[in-house]
């Protein structure tokens, strides 16, 4: 099977390319080359900027393939793209989504791939849903073959997956856990969620390539392993051999704080979220996630703690944790004086 990633050496594709590599996949990747040092033996690359017809048209030829991966679509324009790139040339494009485009808040507790779609707090999620949208009318017009994948929160080794981290510098948070410093969870810690890992997520979507009955379709690929918010913290700080000292603020709150934030928190992880894996069991034999987060989150730290220079801070949010911080800390003391004072 001749399958293309657009991509394919982020966090959650690196995992899905050492695995099609595995099983002997065919696989080329498109990159820009900034970080296809490492790759897995077998796996082929073409260096061109996806955003650079001229250069890709040269880089591709006439390859035709039986699956194509875009990991890095995040836009309509980006799709309509990989449709005039694409069509008559690929059996099966796989547009990576987002597991945040289902309703937020949820109807059901229980997300379903049937779940409507609508993020009205995140502009990342609503962007992916018009991509999805785009492309299903391709589908249903012109028979162009897609399935539509949604990873919701995915990490490896280089990330450390909690709701208030620095994503460039995850290791930001394990470092405040180290020192003893306050740690900020939103809400009150007990909102339900899913952490999958990478080599997990891998199992499903190199499951869907070239799988036939999958055109037409949109999966989710998640862990079964659900947790509230303040476990998830817990066990990482364990990991890191430090006790975690949460503090609990309102997502309002720290959206009013910082409106940039608000999307990530309201649109996404403040929110209890528990994912039905069914139908990526039924299409994909034997899928089953098997990396508990207590395992996983211990590689991920080890990982950092093998070569200090991983171990980068983001200095610029640890100052706004901790104003953020200091402002709950004043709004709190004040009420309970008021209310103590009456």
């Amino acid at each position: 099977m001749r399958v293309l990633f657009i991509g394919g050496t982020g966090i959650i594709s690196t995992a899905s390319t050492r695995l099609a590599a595995e099983r002997g996949i065919d696989l080329t990747l498109l990159t820009r080359g900034q970080h296809a040092s490492d790759l897995p033996e077998g796996v082929h690359t073409l260096t061109a900027d996806i955003d650079d017809p001229l250069a890709v048209a040269l880089a591709l030829g006439n390859a035709e393939f039986d699956a194509v991966v875009d990991w890095i679509a995040f836009t309509p324009a980006h799709v309509e793209r990989d449709l005039e790139l694409f069509r008559g040339r690929t059996r099966q494009y796989i547009f990576i989504s987002s597991a945040s485009a289902y309703q937020k808040p949820p109807g059901h507790y229980l997300i379903t791939e049937s779940t409507p779609l609508g993020n009205p707090y995140w502009q990342y999620s609503r962007d992916k849903i018009a991509c999805e949208e785009f492309l299903v009318k391709a589908w249903r017009e012109e028979g162009f073959p897609i399935t539509i994948v949604r990873p919701s929160l995915t990490y490896g080794e280089t990330q450390i997956p909690l709701a208030v981290n620095s994503w460039p510098k995850s290791y930001t948070i394990v470092d405040r856990m180290r020192r003893g410093k306050k740690v900020i969870v939103p809400g009150d810690g007990t909102s339900l969620w899913v952490i999958t890992h990478n080599s997990d997520f891998a199992k499903g979507l190199v499951g869907l390539l070239g799988h036939r009955q999958a055109i037409g379709n949109a999966f989710h690929i998640t862990t079964d392993e659900v947790m509230c918010w303040d476990q998830f913290y817990r066990i990482a700080a364990e990991a890191a051999g430090a006790e975690a000292q949460l503090v609990h603020i309102p997502s309002d709150f720290m959206g009013a704080c910082y409106p940039e934030k608000l999307g990530s928190l309201v649109g996404d992880k403040s929110v209890s979220v528990v994912f039905d894996n069914s139908k990526i069991k039924r299409f994909v034999a034997g899928y089953c996630a098997t990396v508990p987060f207590s395992e996983g989150i211990r590689r991920t730290i080890a990982w950092f703690d093998a070569d200090p220079a991983r171990q980068q801070i983001d200095r610029d949010a640890n100052a706004r944790w901790d104003k953020l911080i200091a402002a709950w800390d004043r709004v709190t003391s004040e009420v309970l004086r008021e209310f103590q004072s009456a």
